[in-house]
């Protein structure tokens, strides 16, 4: 034990007690994109981060760091740089991906239900109340299995989060401004930053997650052969895949 840790209260302080169960936090953990304008308290952030460090990773190696940003100078121009970032890249993908125009100007489509809330969170993110930059320590050459030992650790944070009444969503709004973002926060140059992912108090409520009937994901032999216990619980809800269409790699012709 460090003499930090000897003097601070959250190491008599065990992980709080979360407010769901494991399998109905799964089903109602949703991307939330907007917040309350309060902080996230430290003992919230110390169970998030907590879940996280508990994740499998290949070998055990445990290669992954959480730079958590709240508040400060640094925190404010990371926040900055994020938010001018992501604002440039929803405005292309309003544009490429039809969220302007046709369906999408309808107030009750599920598509314009996304593009305002994706517009409140663009222009909230260089307020948001932490930011949290999973960061991978590569220890060889980057792979296509590297997020294996850092993506784990990104869902039990959101997962913990629900559990405490708290919400995020993971993004990738870092990439046009990576190394603005290397160089504030001294990330190791052959470290991969590896998404943005914001978390708050949030406005509104959880799920439940919308997706694909499981008779979608789940083959029991060759592709596309789906299991007669591959069924939906009752008053499950569904929602068609976003863009661009999977029909070609599912197996299914129906991309509906």
């Amino acid at each position: 034990m460090t003499d930090d840790e000897s003097t601070n209260p959250l190491a008599e302080t065990p992980v709080a007690t979360d407010t769901v169960g494991l399998l109905e936090g799964i089903a109602s953990t949703r991307s939330i994109r907007r917040y309350r304008n309060e902080p996230v308290p430290d003992d919230v952030l110390r169970d998030i981060c907590f879940a996280a460090s508990r994740a499998p990773t290949g070998s055990n190696r445990q290669p992954f760091r959480l730079i958590v940003l709240t508040d400060g100078p640094i925190a404010a121009e990371a926040k900055r740089l994020v938010a001018e970032a992501a604002s440039r890249i929803w405005q292309a993908k309003r544009r490429s991906d039809g969220y302007e125009g046709g369906r999408s100007s309808e107030d009750g489509s599920p598509k314009a239900r996304m593009a305002r809330s994706m517009d409140e969170h663009i222009a909230s993110l260089a307020t948001v109340p932490a930011l949290i930059l999973p960061v991978l320590l590569r220890y060889r050459e980057p792979t296509e299995t590297e997020g294996s030992s850092i993506y784990p650790a990104v869902q039990n944070l959101l997962l913990a989060a629900r559990g405490l009444g708290y919400g995020g969503v993971v993004a990738m709004w870092h990439l046009p401004v990576e190394l603005e973002l290397r160089t504030l926060l001294q990330i190791p140059d052959d470290a991969l930053l590896a998404a943005t992912v914001t978390v708050g108090k949030p406005v509104g409520g959880h799920g439940p997650v919308r997706r694909r009937p499981l008779d979608h994901f789940v083959f029991d032999g060759p592709w596309g052969s789906t299991p007669a216990w591959a069924v939906d619980p009752p008053n499950t809800r569904h929602t068609s895949a976003g863009p661009p269409s999977t029909a070609r790699r599912n197996g299914s012709g129906d991309d509906s």
